[in-house]
């Protein structure tokens, strides 16, 4: 296995007496797209902090390139590129301009700032509009500038924080590419953190599942995915008798059946676990007809990034 060029031990961060990421550790290798994968809340943007030098951990580390961001952290922002949540642009500049001005400040000039300011346009796809104020834009042309300037000094690693995040189509599916040719033809290391799972299953080769500020699963999209085997069955039921969890468990396409609590409408709900969801499905109803139980409502979960979570957490993804 190569060296990895981010890893984290225990990285740890509390906030007052919140504990914000509670003992994080994972690794990056070099050229991969890593997902952080979870809903509002989850510790994303203050694992992304402390990565990008912003928020000194509490306890435990982090290493980029060999160097710990904490001790050498001016080091580390030569190497990093971050796109944040929020914008960060100057409004009546430019996009050129902007893309100017902050190429500067990583000391780049002349011929070799104007070839990457060119490159980065086009990259995102802003050519045409690029002597317009920022000002001008829609969102979403705003978010793919914002991209642009994490990549104007050429980082090694870059960090995208949400950067899908009220945007329009045109715009997601220019960034969406725009991540797939970097990480394509430039090998550029990714950590790209969102709550939208059909983003983290299209471009990341692993994804860790964050939730209440830990890592409760990493894996690549695919094995996560096949945690759920053919898929998951939620039953509402009158009420919750352990008998008939018993019984759907006994059935051929069922891996396993128990009532969970359900705090919305307090009717009992029967999760299955299933071997193929359709077939499993066909037995639970001939089961139930034989035995006179009443359904009172009936959802399926289809294997992907967001029932893995559901499955992990009790709750959405987006909540």
């Amino acid at each position: 296995m190569p060296t990895p060029i981010v890893e984290t031990r225990s990285l740890t961060y509390r906030y007052g007496d919140f504990l914000a990421v509670k003992d994080l550790s994972f690794h990056i290798e070099p050229g991969e797209v890593f997902g952080l994968l979870g809903p509002n809340g989850a510790g994303k943007s203050t694992t992304i902090s402390m990565l990008t030098c912003l928020l000194p951990p509490t306890s435990g580390s982090a290493v980029i390139a060999g160097l710990d961001v904490a001790r050498s952290a001016a080091e580390v922002k030569q190497l990093i590129g971050v796109v944040p949540q929020d914008l960060a642009l100057y409004p009546t500049l430019s996009a050129r301009e902007n893309l100017r001005f902050f190429g500067e400040l990583f000391g780049l000039r002349g011929k070799p700032l104007r070839d990457r300011v060119e490159s980065v346009l086009e990259y995102v796809g802003m050519t045409e509009r690029a002597n317009d104020p920022i000002k001008s834009y829609s969102g979403g042309m705003k978010r793919r500038i914002n991209l642009a300037v994490g990549l104007i000094h050429s980082p090694r690693v870059l960090f995208l924080d949400e950067p899908t995040v009220g945007v329009d189509p045109q715009s997601r599916n220019h960034i969406f590419e725009s991540v797939e040719r970097l990480n394509r033809e430039e090998g550029m290391t990714i950590l790209y953190t969102t709550h939208y799972m059909e983003e983290a299953e299209r471009l990341c080769r692993r994804v860790a599942i964050m939730d209440r500020g830990e890592i409760i699963a990493l894996n690549t999209p695919r094995e996560l995915i096949a945690m759920l085997g053919g898929g998951i069955l939620r039953i509402g039921l009158p009420q919750a008798d352990p008998a008939v969890a018993q019984a759907v468990q006994a059935l051929p396409q069922v891996r396993s059946a128990a009532f969970e609590p359900d705090g919305v409408s307090h009717k009992a709900v029967l999760k299955v676990e299933t071997r193929s969801a359709n077939p499993a499905l066909l037995e639970i109803i001939q089961l139930f007809n034989q035995q006179g139980l009443e359904i009172l409502s009936m959802e399926t979960l289809e294997p992907n990034l967001e029932s893995v979570f559901l499955h992990l957490t009790g709750k959405s993804l987006r909540a």
